[in-house]
């Protein structure tokens, strides 16, 4: 439906990943060859699908990540994830490369529980200009990105001339009579701006060249923690050497990541590392896991391998592409239906009570 409803360069945007797209299919494929494990004769009638994360709970296993440019999938937006959050008392993440500011995202959903992500800008007075913003507005959590020292070669967003706000070019005025109700929206809504700078006319895949910091390293999280109190996670961790040293930094969540499959193409894949990283860290830190996540199974299959929480990025925005708010609340129902139901079946009653014997990974390429 998505599809159907938006721009091709604005569903490719969404639906595309690096280079050849190798490392977002390899990840798909772990999770489409998993075995789970079920138990029969287990009690499961009521099932319980929340969490606790960064000390308190969430309804369920996982929350919204960070997504730049969300008002170009609809008008709504930014607001319309929050405001889903909020009802579904899960968290969402405010992407640096949002369409909405932090203190606008506050004032739609001023009881969802909110974090920012964070890329840091090669001006730092404006990264920590940005971190103060998002804590006098009330975000509760700061999710530093440490995957995008540049910006991975997304194909499909170089063909179609992906720029924001689209430019109104012959190519596009065509396009229009294709998606009247998707250009009619961006015409006549608030203009598309970034939470973090007013404008950018240059193509979008230079961006995190352009301003994104490449200095940055370890001994810049000291920086970050005298400018921020709260929980500090870091997402786009893709090595155990990383997730010891940024465990021993004093992060309060880690996020393995590979972007969705968006930076380095031929990454590991994170759920494959999770279990040798929850088997490092113990209990000393949150594990959470995103990259390639689309049913309820695969949700089930990173809580059994040890994550604390799942991050959603390209599930809700398919729901907010094909019917703004109500599209995202009725991805999120999927998502729970079928997170609950694969749950019962392994017999299992809680998400909490899922354990590594509960799912078999595929073997890997050349093992025996």
């Amino acid at each position: 439906m998505a599809r159907r409803r938006v721009p091709r360069s604005v569903f490719d945007y969404v639906d595309g990943a690096a280079d050849r797209e190798r490392g977002l299919a390899r990840t798909r494929a772990v999770f489409e060859n998993l075995e789970f494990r079920p138990r029969g004769l287990r009690d499961v009638s009521q099932p319980d699908l929340s969490v606790r994360v960064l000390g308190q709970r969430s309804s369920l296993p996982f929350a919204f990540a960070p997504t730049g440019f969300t008002r170009m999938m609809h008008h709504e937006g930014e607001r319309a994830m929050a405001r889903v959050a909020a009802t579904r008392s899960i968290p969402y993440a405010l992407s640096t490369l949002g369409t909405t500011t932090p203190e606008d995202v506050a004032a739609a959903a001023p009881d969802a529980r909110r974090w920012f992500q964070l890329y840091v800008w090669k001006d730092r007075a404006r990264s920590k200009d940005l971190v103060q913003r998002a804590k006098a507005a009330g975000f509760e959590a700061l999710i530093l990105t440490i995957d995008s020292a540049v910006v991975g070669m997304r194909r499909r967003d170089v063909r179609n001339g992906f720029a924001m706000p689209p430019a109104l070019t012959v190519r596009t005025v065509l396009n229009a009579a294709r998606y009247p109700r998707w250009w009619i929206n961006f015409l006549t809504t608030e203009p598309l701006t970034f939470a973090s700078l007013q404008s950018w006319n240059r193509p979008l895949a230079e961006i995190g060249n352009t301003l994104f910091d490449t200095t940055m390293s370890l001994d810049d999280l000291a920086w970050l923690r005298g400018l921020w109190d709260g929980p500090l996670v870091v997402k786009g961790v893709m090595s155990l050497e990383d997730v010891e040293c940024l465990t021993a930094a004093g992060a309060d969540a880690l996020v393995l990541s590979t972007h969705g499959g968006r930076q380095l193409d031929l990454s590991p894949v994170p759920l494959r590392l999770l279990p040798q990283a929850r088997d490092l860290v113990g209990d000393r830190v949150e594990l959470w896991l995103d990259s390639g996540i689309t049913t309820g199974a695969d949700i089930v299959a990173a809580h059994a391998l040890g994550a604390n929480l799942t991050l959603l990025g390209r599930a809700p925005l398919y729901g907010l592409m094909a019917a703004g708010q109500s599209g995202v609340e009725r991805a999120i129902d999927i998502l729970t239906a079928e997170t609950q139901r694969q749950m019962q079946l392994l017999g299992v009653r809680a998400i909490t009570d899922l354990e590594p014997q509960h799912v078999m990974l595929p073997p890997q390429a050349g093992s025996c």
